[in-house]
């Protein structure tokens, strides 16, 4: 079988050396280079470091269940938008075997993976829980914003299992979100804790499914706490 075609991403290039690396996973529908559209409008700037790359990739289009069907760019399908069905486990570990492959052209570039960071937004987040809990627990991190597992994720049972140390998670959820309900976030949190990660949520009152300035600050800084500029002297 031919190998899947790289996935195209957009990258913010750090404005020192490369020592570090970030890999920011869209919500459904939208792409990489809209993801960086987004945070850009949101910043007045790119999200940009001195020594960290941001990659934005893009999910190839394909037919989505809760439009009908319909293609879009998503990480992976879903049976229904809800935290009580099952997962459309297929999808999620091909798109895996595709991540891997952006984790593996920075490892080529001389980053080790305890200075890569994934995570994104809504879906996005929900597939870079899945690619770091279940397949490459020695990133430096993951953060999901406005995301959920389903209650009887893949990634539960995956951890059920584990021994090794887990990468910290950096949650953040709006209370006014319709789409992915708060409590939907709050229950990953509290299972992904109870199975041994480190993790926090930052609630923001009256946000909506989106994202905010206040939030993508606390991310910054938490950015930096995983992928500090020292290690660049080692």
């Amino acid at each position: 079988m031919a190998a899947p075609a790289a996935l195209q991403r957009s990258v913010v290039s750090p404005a020192g050396r490369h020592t570090a690396s970030l890999i920011f996973l869209h919500g459904s529908g939208d792409t990489g280079q809209g993801a960086r559209t987004w945070i850009k409008q949101i910043l007045n700037q790119d999200m940009a470091f001195q020594h960290i790359k941001v990659i934005y990739p893009t999910a190839p289009a394909r037919p989505y269940t809760p439009l009908k069907g319909a293609m879009s760019t998503v990480w992976f399908d879903r049976y229904k938008i809800s935290n009580d069905c099952p997962e459309h486990i297929e999808s999620i570990d091909s798109m895996c075997r595709g991540l891997t492959d952006v984790i593996n052209d920075e490892i080529k570039n001389g980053i080790t993976k305890n200075r890569i960071l994934i995570g994104g937004f809504s879906m996005g987040g929900g597939m870079a829980m899945h690619l770091a809990y279940r397949f490459h627990q020695d990133l430096a991190g993951v953060f999901a914003l406005s995301s959920f597992l389903n209650k009887d994720s893949a990634v539960y049972q995956a951890l059920k299992k584990n021994e090794s140390v887990l990468p910290e998670l950096f949650q953040c959820h709006g209370t006014a979100d319709e789409l992915v309900l708060y409590s939907w976030g709050e229950e990953t949190n509290k299972m992904l804790k109870s199975l041994g990660v480190s993790a926090s949520l930052h609630t923001f009152p009256n946000l909506d499914h989106e994202l905010n300035r206040t939030e993508i600050e606390k991310l910054k800084t938490w950015i930096l706490e995983k992928l500090p500029l020292e290690a660049a002297n080692k």
